[in-house]
């Protein structure tokens, strides 16, 4: 399954989830479903801005296959 959304999060806000401090990020797609995955994937796409971006995670039978940035 292929679920599509958006981030805008600041650096500061991400650093408990950088840090480990929370392990999972909810994001609610663009059909309007919650979805939740280890935050840990989203690390290599902070910058010193945060982090911005349309994202696809894919998953299969609920679990994490992949997360990619789409623009």
């Amino acid at each position: 399954m292929k679920y599509y959304f958006s981030v805008n999060i600041t650096t500061q806000e991400f650093l408990p989830y950088y840090q480990g401090k929370v392990q999972n990020v909810v994001v609610t797609t663009t059909q309007g479903i919650k979805v939740q995955f280890p935050a840990m994937h989203l690390r290599k796409y902070l910058t010193a801005n945060g982090i911005q971006g349309h994202f696809c995670l894919q998953t299969q039978q609920n679990k994490f296959l992949a997360l990619s940035k789409v623009k």
